[in-house]
């Protein structure tokens, strides 16, 4: 019996590929083009079964559409920089550099036995000074078109690692790593004016028909568009020297209900007002060492202070409301600070219930009577009479206003909010505008492994670019972790240097870019990885856009906002064309490869977790620790984590059953975008499947005789394969595809036709699974005596005439239930297929000598015969 060897065929056909050239993408005018990109990794140094499903789908659709007649760009590169290497260094005594590139030939030697048809003559590290060379001429070029200013602001700061920690580096107060109580301090960063964008960036959202929905909602959600007032509330007298606090309200509308201002710990008021009262400098302190993300201030227990000041209402004679610092007011968005309306706001009820302030009801729902009582009656209680909750209803849902200084009786919140905002402008006390959450995008860290800001700080010239033929500002390698901080700060050689500009002695910028630069233009750097400049024009515009773009939804935010933000600001500077303003025409996010987690417990009660290789199935299903036979608790079906155990390496996997088994499994299981859970047993019989395919083929005898008429069926289910295959590859259906492959294996395996009609059907099947199980697919070719590499083929067409079905199947139902089915010619006239039906035997059974009460026929769809 022939047997299937992945260990040999697959080595073999991956030489075959790589000495034809195969994957090589080649610019060509005549040929249309078609780019695939898989998000790139970070050089972790093991890949895993989610890599190998996120890249086995971008390979089916580069395969696939190569076999079309596309021209296909399929590039790889790792996105390198970052501090996961530089920690690494600390801990063992390294260099990041080693570390990184070690990592990345690791992961290499895994992914190239997987058989992906990748051009890897375009592979690049973001840490390669050709790359970020490039980078710092963007950098220069967007500085100068004024995408790019350096401006003091408040990040959080680990006072051990002494570096800024981005939002979600900080867990619970502290720094990830050190685990030191982070605080907030203002430093002088570099910002790239993403929110000047903030509206195309909304609006271009609508263009983009091939993303996912919840992608569109995320990102708009992010960006965060609000029309509201900006209205001043004067101080009852001066402080500080300031006379006035400017507020920003999507509220407008509930001003009368207004008991208090509140404004940030980092307001210009709050900090001038810190140097004369020392409670309210610790205060502030103590807020400093919060994080500055969105969601741990709402989270986080709402504290304030009372600064003593109060301001003036702006439409209530004589009411004064006190001015508080509070800890969950940021200062870069709106103004810094807000006015209080603690009925209508939870945030706002919390606090005043905490520090007694006043609660003053501005609206009650419809219906509603005055009486306190029938208002309980009617399920309300007001705030102001003292509810836990605050009453906030849709801004679509009608409410009764008590005292509207608008005229307002009764009216939407949304119809409120537009008459406020009309009402402030006639009477000259406000001013409507449109504000946006995304903030500023900065890109200063004050880490090593990263690439440096090609800027030089001058006493007489202040901050001056370097100059272009000077690029790139190479990292020093003589370098020591050996105290923290950014070492680049004490190298002396490398950051003393002359001014650009007048050539005085000056020093070098010692904080490098966030990451996120690196991976926001990689994608144009592929059309042309070794210009001397970002892009090469033509190539650029030839390769882009990104065709399809595939990876995880927890990229669905940052990475792909700073991209398409990366995308407009070059094609200001003039290194992409202006189609290119949205790189990525569509967009995939895959689900994730799950696997059960098997877990005891030591004789502390904690947690013990096994690999998947460490444990065995006994007979009575019991789940054992090989080593010692104790039971395991299973945990099923969990995300892929190094701390549980629960991971799959595929090089094992590739061991024992070939590239292509683990391909064909990961595409066959379930669709694409939701997750799959890997199982032993999956794969074992993803391979049964795979050889006994290969059997068929190998086996296949082209003279052996059949019957004359099985031949045409045999066509007709290949062309029907052909167009089911193709439509689910064409809708990203891969695990629809698969599910006709399998249907189209029995069909072959069942079939009466000729050896030769057979093996044409098998040459099909080979060309149909070449994108899931490529190495499988060619031996198949050459087998059957395909002529030439098969990964060259074109895609097999299905002939019109042999989709057209000439007879259908109908089933038989007696009294409901199926009792049988009948063949009949398509255009069979109705008292044909109602004999046909009368005489199916299972029929004449369920009758039993009678006769039908009804018979109906629908056309193309069943029979039924009531009794």
């Amino acid at each position: 019996m022939s047997r299937l060897t992945p260990s040999e065929i697959e080595p073999k056909w991956q030489a075959a590929w790589e000495r034809a050239g195969c994957f090589t993408a080649r610019h060509d005018p005549d040929r249309p083009k078609y780019y695939v990109l898989e998000m790139f990794p970070y050089p972790s140094g093991r890949i895993h079964i989610g890599h190998v499903r996120n890249y086995t789908m971008g390979d089916v659709i580069a395969r696939y559409k190569r076999a079309r007649g596309y021209a296909v760009l399929h590039p790889m590169g790792w996105d390198a920089f970052g501090m996961p290497a530089e920690n690494a260094a600390m801990a063992s005594g390294g260099h990041p550099k080693d570390w990184t590139y070690g990592n990345i030939a690791d992961m290499r030697d895994q992914m190239k036995p997987m058989g992906f048809s990748i051009d890897w003559s375009r592979e690049f590290a973001t840490c390669d000074p050709e790359y970020y060379a490039q980078q710092q001429r963007l950098f220069i070029d967007m500085l100068e078109a004024g995408l790019i200013y350096r401006k003091a602001a408040v990040v959080n700061w680990d006072p051990v690692d002494m570096t800024v920690l981005a939002n979600e580096q900080v867990i619970d107060g502290k720094g990830w790593r050190s685990g030191a109580p982070v605080e907030r301090r203002e430093l002088v960063q570099w910002f790239f004016r993403i929110s000047d964008f903030s509206e195309e960036l909304l609006e271009a959202l609508d263009t983009l028909e091939k993303w996912p929905d919840k992608v569109r909602l995320m990102q708009a959600n992010w960006i965060g568009r609000s029309r509201g007032l900006r209205l001043a509330f004067d101080l009852t007298a001066p402080a500080a020297g300031h006379e006035r606090i400017e507020v920003f309200t999507t509220r407008p509308d509930t001003l009368m209900g207004a008991s208090f201002v509140a404004v940030s710990p980092d307001h210009p008021l709050a900090r001038a007002l810190e140097e004369g009262d020392a409670d309210l400098a610790a205060f502030s302190a103590e807020c400093r060492r919060m994080g500055t993300s969105e969601e741990e201030l709402e989270t986080a227990e709402k504290k304030g202070y009372d600064t003593g000041r109060t301001v003036r209402h702006p439409l209530i004679e004589g009411r004064e409301l006190p001015v508080w610092v509070a800890n969950f007011i940021l200062m870069d968005y709106g103004t810094g600070a807000i006015f209080g309306c603690p009925a209508h706001d939870q945030r706002d009820l919390d606090f005043a219930r905490k520090y007694g302030l006043p609660v003053i009801d501005t609206f009650r729902p419809v219906p509603f009577s005055s009486d306190v009582e029938s208002a309980e009656q009617e399920g309300f209680v007001s705030p102001e009479a003292g509810a836990d909750a605050a009453f906030v209803p849709q801004k679509t849902e009608k409410v009764r206003w008590i005292d509207h200084f608008a005229g307002l009786t009764e009216a939407t919140g949304e119809e409120a909010i537009d008459a406020s905002i009309a009402h402030a402008e006639a009477n000259g006390w406000g001013e409507g505008v449109v504000q946006f959450r995304l903030r500023d995008w900065g890109i200063s860290r004050q880490r090593y492994w990263g690439c440096p800001i090609p800027v030089v700080h001058c006493e007489a010239c202040g901050a001056v670019p370097e100059n272009r033929e000077n690029l790139p500002v190479r990292l020093p390698d003589d370098v020591s972790f050996d105290q923290p901080g950014n070492p680049l700060d004490r190298h002396p050689t490398w950051r003393d240097v002359p001014c650009p500009e007048c050539g005085r002695p000056a020093k070098r910028e010692t904080d490098t870019m966030d990451t996120f630069v690196d991976s926001s233009w990689y994608f144009a750097r592929f059309t042309a990885p070794r210009a001397e400049t970002p892009t090469d024009p033509e190539e650029a515009a030839y390769w882009m856009n990104v065709d399809q773009y595939i990876g995880g939804v927890e990229h669905a935010i940052l990475h792909l906002l700073y991209s398409r933000f990366f995308a407009r600001a070059m094609h200001i500077t003039g290194h992409l064309p202006e189609k290119c303003r949205e790189p990525f025409e569509a967009l995939f996010t895959q689900g994730m490869v799950t696997h059960a987690i098997y877990q005891t417990t030591d004789d502390r009660g904690r947690p013990v977790y096994h690999t998947p290789d460490e444990v065995d199935v006994r007979e009575t299903g019991e789940i054992v620790v090989r080593a010692t036979g104790e039971t395991v608790e299973v945990i099923p079906s969990q995300k892929m984590s190094k701390s549980k155990r629960n991971t799959v390496d595929p090089a094992a996997i590739v061991a024992q059953y070939g590239a292509d088994t683990a391909r064909w499994f990961v595409m066959s299981d379930s669709p694409p975008e939701r997750d799959v859970e890997w199982t032993a047993a999956g794969a074992e019989a993803a391979f049964r499947h795979l050889s006994r395919v290969y059997r068929m083929a190998a086996e296949n005898d082209p003279s052996e005789p059949g019957a004359e008429a099985e031949d045409e069926p045999l066509r007709r289910a290949t062309a029907r394969a052909i167009a089911d295959v193709t439509e689910g590859i064409e809708q990203f259906g891969f695990n629809t595809s698969v599910a006709r492959l399998y249907a189209f294996t029995n069909t072959i395996a069942r079939s009466a036709a000729s050896g030769a009609a057979r093996r044409e059907a098998l040459k099909v099947m080979a060309q149909l699974m070449q994108p899931m199980t490529p190495h499988l697919a060619e031996e198949m070719w050459e087998m059957l005596g395909g002529e030439g590499l098969l990964a060259e083929q074109p895609w097999p067409e299905a002939d019109p005439a042999l989709l057209v079905e000439d007879t259908i199947t109908l089933p038989v139902q007696v009294n409901g239930k199926k009792r049988g089915e009948i063949t009949v010619p398509k255009d069979a006239a109705k008292d044909v297929i109602e004999a046909l039906a009368m005489d199916e035997p299972a029929v004449q059974r369920a009758l039993d000598g009678g006769r039908p009460k009804k018979l109906i026929v629908v056309p193309g769809r069943i029979v039924n015969i009531v009794v």
